[in-house]
């Protein structure tokens, strides 16, 4: 791997080194998108908390959020994560 891909991949990592920022890809990967809402009540943790991590998953690549009617709902939009978590299972 070239010393950028590798960097590329340290980012990666680092977003993912919450275990709450786990929860909250394995559940995007599972369902394929989600709102905060639901994210806030299956987590069971507050809505800032929720929204902080997210805005950390989307500043490094791993996520990206749209627009579904009146709410934002979120997906994972980076292959490479998609394929880590796809090899632990």
């Amino acid at each position: 791997m070239k010393k950028s891909e590798l960097e590329k991949l340290s980012e990666i990592f680092k977003a993912l080194s919450h275990p709450l920022r786990v929860q909250i890809v394995m559940g995007l990967i599972q369902k394929h998108e989600c709102n905060v809402s639901t994210m806030v009540e299956k987590l069971g943790v507050p809505q800032p908390t929720v929204s902080q991590h997210l805005n950390i998953l989307k500043s490094h690549g791993v996520i990206e959020g749209f627009r579904n009617g009146n709410q934002i709902c979120y997906k994972v939009v980076n292959e490479q994560v998609k394929k880590i978590f796809a090899s632990l299972d």
